[in-house]
Formats: structure tokens, C-alpha cells, sequence
């Protein structure tokens, strides 16, 4: 019986492991690379907030981006977010802010600030584009020149990856492949169009190990939990807002009959008492449609 790894790669404390440890580095590279153009790879890397399992089971692992800079200088911050947000743009620029500036001290140390490339990867669908890997840069919208290279955000949507493992063909296709799919494979059946890449393997086989270890496995069933209590208390308040908002409108359809009602008995030069009879209104209320009408 082949042993499934099962382990969902999307999970804060699977994918902070994953791609946050100091033994992994080699896999956060390949990443990375498969996410920049071929002018801009790197060779080294250095963790910023590296994953640590006695910080992760003390709770000190609430900060769920990966913060790293390469042998260039250049600054990343890598998140993975599974639970739909409204405002993820506003996120996105926030954390991508802090970045920048935290990289210096002082704020008059400008020259000291670094390109810094934000790389948010979403298990939902945000952007109003149909590729899933998009990046936005800072240029003018007239000359279309670059104003700074300092600025750069990717966004990968992985509901929008739905190639078949014969479609593949990149390395951030693979990645792509690997976060929605891994729960299909363990190390020994990795597939042949992922097993081109190395660190990959190296991923399926770290996520086997992460499986087998009894004090891991349990960080990841409960942060699991956790995840899927707070995907129930989101649906739960969407659907209670849906269902005030539906009687919010009945409410307010009603309400626009009553006027519509009492407009047209003043209309026909109906008493205002009479009206306010009729409708439910208040006297005043009648006398304030009244007034507006003459307006």
C-alpha cells in the first residue's frame, strides 16, 4: 500500500516549514526563481524570520509571511493565504510596505532602501485578470517608462491553475501543480512532468517526513482545525449577512411602497391625517413628502 503524504502544502504551518526553513532554502530558491524573469535569478537567500518548531509551539509563529533577501540585496516577502479576503490588495500593499521600510532606521537613510518583491500566492480568486500569475510594477501610464524598479507585487491565484500535468511547462507551473495537487502523490509517485525539478522532490519527500512525525502532524490537524473553524465563522456571518440584507431590502421595498402609496392618496388631495391613517406614516412624515413635493 503506498503511503499518501495527505499533508495540504497551503497550510500556514506546512508551508511556513516547507518553504521557511534553513534546510530548505534550496526549495524557497527554486520558488522564487520560477516566479522572476530569467534576468533576475538568484543563487542564495538568507531567512529573515526562518521557521523554528519550538517558536511555532510556543505560538510565537503568528506572522505567517516568509521574509528573506537574496545575495543582491533584494528583499521578499512571501505569503500564503488560503481564506477569502475582500481587501487583499490593501494586504498585500501593506505588508509589502512594511518590508520596504523596515529596511532602514532612520527616515533619511533613502539610498539605503532595497528592491523589495512581494509574492502573495491565494487559494481564491481575487484579481479581475485570467492568467493565474500576474505582476504589477510602478510606471507611467502615458510613456509607459518605469518610474522606480524598487516596487514589485506578484499575485498567484491557484484556483485559475487548471492545467493537466501534460500542460505543463514551467517551473512556476510545477509549483502551481505541487501546491493544489501534492495530497495526490507521495515522494515515491511524484509525477514525471514535476519530478524534473528537484527541489520538488525534495518537497513531496519533506512532506512525507512532516506526515510521519506525531508532534508535526499534530501542529498541522490543529492549525487545519483552525483554519476551518474560521472558513465556518466567514460563512456563517456571510450568510447571516446575506440573510439581513435580504430583509433589509424587504424592509426598504415595503418602505418605498408606503411612500409611493402615501404620494399618490396626497395626490388625490386626500386629508394628510387621512393618509397617515392609511399608510402607517406619521403626520409629520406626511408633511415632509408634502413639502418636497413643492420643492
Amino acid at each position: 500500500m503506498i503511503f499518501m503524504c495527505r499533508l495540504n502544502p497551503k497550510v500556514d504551518f506546512v508551508f511556513k516549514k516547507l518553504f521557511g526553513s534553513e534546510e530548505n532554502k534550496d526549495i524557497l530558491i527554486s520558488f522564487i526563481n520560477s516566479v522572476l524573469s530569467e534576468d533576475e535569478q538568484i543563487v542564495d537567500i538568507e531567512l529573515k524570520n526562518p521557521y523554528n518548531l519550538a517558536n511555532y509551539r510556543q505560538g510565537k509563529m503568528s506572522i505567517l509571511d516568509i521574509k528573506a533577501v537574496d545575495e543582491k540585496g533584494v528583499w521578499y516577502d512571501i505569503e500564503m493565504q488560503i481564506a477569502e479576503q475582500s481587501f487583499y490588495d490593501k494586504r498585500a500593499l501593506y505588508y509589502w510596505a512594511k518590508v520596504y521600510s523596515d529596511q532602514i532606521e532612520s527616515g533619511y537613510e533613502y539610498n539605503l532602501l532595497k528592491k523589495t518583491i512581494g509574492i502573495n500566492i491565494l487559494d481564491f480568486e481575487y484579481l479581475d485578470e485570467e492568467e493565474y500569475h500576474n505582476v504589477y510594477k510602478i510606471y507611467n501610464v502615458k510613456s509607459k517608462k518605469s518610474f522606480s524598479n524598487l516596487f514589485e507585487l506578484h499575485f498567484i491565484e491557484l484556483p485559475k491553475f487548471k492545467k493537466d500535468f501534460s500542460e505543463i511547462r514551467t517551473t512556476l507551473d510545477r509549483w502551481a501543480a505541487f501546491l493544489t495537487k501534492a495530497y495526490e502523490f507521495d515522494k515515491d509517485t511524484v509525477p514525471k512532468e514535476l519530478a524534473q525539478s528537484e527541489e520538488i522532490k525534495k518537497a513531496a519527500e519533506r512532506l512525507d517526513i512532516m506526515s510521519l512525525n506525531k508532534e508535526e502532524r499534530e501542529i498541522y490537524e490543529n492549525d487545519l482545525k483552525a483554519m476551518m473553524v474560521r472558513n465556518a465563522e466567514i460563512n456563517a456571518a456571510e450568510e447571516k449577512g446575506r440573510e439581513e440584507g435580504i430583509k433589509e431590502g424587504i424592509k426598504e421595498g415595503i418602505k418605498e411602497g408606503i411612500i409611493k402609496t402615501a404620494k399618490n392618496l396626497l395626490d388625490m388631495g386626500i386629508d394628510e391625517h387621512m393618509v397617515s391613517k392609511a399608510t402607517g406614516l406619521s403626520v409629520e412624515d406626511i408633511r415632509e413628502l408634502c413639502n418636497k413635493r413643492k420643492q
